[in-house]
């Protein structure tokens, strides 16, 4: 199953660091917030990924063209022009990196990397959200329920969209962001079925959680899976920080590998 990262946002609210990297690529311990995604699903098995390119896209481009290079042990002979490779720890990714347009939208993001997905059910999610999320049982989960799409449910502040949850885990209303603060919201970690292309316009405005999601929850096909465990996203510098004097610890709940 192909894991697909939108990666292509400009990170205004977190400007101190999106001024020279896309978000995605903020560093965490070292390492690009999009690397500790990607190690949550790897770590369930799940290796695949198409990222959806944007500002600064090439940035992402160089990271994991050069990634063999930067975790291995080299020695240069400059005056040969020779390289020798002595040890490395890799990854076991198959990574498709498509530039999805500067200013596009979420959702025509997701529409203009159709053709690498193909006719089978996905996972989706956002280039900056970190969690201690079990994905088998995630995926499972979509599988029982038969529906075109599930949305992870956490419960946080209010400044997301809102999931309004009916019996049977069934999303009975999506409000992309509340006035006030709710209980559940979109933690993102979606899974969908490739039906959910039919609900996106052909052009670069369409937002994913204004129109698909509010169509989805009004059809009845979108349900949400509760998680309730560690869930946090790098929205802002504070963020950041948190982030990593959580990582600083030695405890970071979403080092699930």
């Amino acid at each position: 199953m192909k894991v697909v990262l939108l990666a292509g946002g400009r990170g205004t609210r977190i400007a101190e660091e999106t001024e020279v990297l896309p978000k995605p690529m903020v560093e965490i311990g070292g390492k690009p917030v999009i690397w500790h995604i990607m190690k949550i699903f790897s770590h369930f098995g799940f290796n695949d990924f198409v990222i959806c390119l944007g500002y600064k896209g090439s940035t992402i481009k160089e990271y994991f063209s050069n990634y063999f290079m930067h975790m291995s042990d080299v020695t240069i002979d400059l005056s040969r022009n020779k390289i020798t490779t002595h040890s490395t720890v890799s990854e076991p990714w198959k990574i498709t990196l498509v530039d999805t347009g500067i200013d596009t939208m979420t959702a025509s993001r997701l529409k203009r990397v159709k053709k690498y997905i193909g006719n089978q059910t996905f996972m989706l999610t956002y280039g900056d959200g970190l969690a201690d999320i079990n994905i088998k049982k995630l995926v499972q989960f979509h599988k029982n329920h038969k529906k075109m799409a599930t949305v992870t449910a956490i419960q946080n502040a209010g400044r997301f969209g809102v999931v309004n949850i009916a019996s049977g885990n069934k999303v009975s209303s999506f409000l992309e962001k509340p006035r006030e603060g709710y209980g559940w919201i979109s933690g993102g970690f979606f899974v969908l079925e490739p039906e959910v292309f039919n609900l996106i316009d052909n052009d670069d405005t369409v937002i994913w959680e204004k129109g698909p999601l509010e169509r989805l929850s009004k059809q009845g096909e979108l349900c949400a899976y509760k998680h309730t465990g560690f869930w946090d996203c790098m929205d802002t510098l504070r963020d950041k920080i948190n982030f990593e004097r959580i990582w600083q610890s030695g405890k970071a709940p979403w080092k699930v590998w």
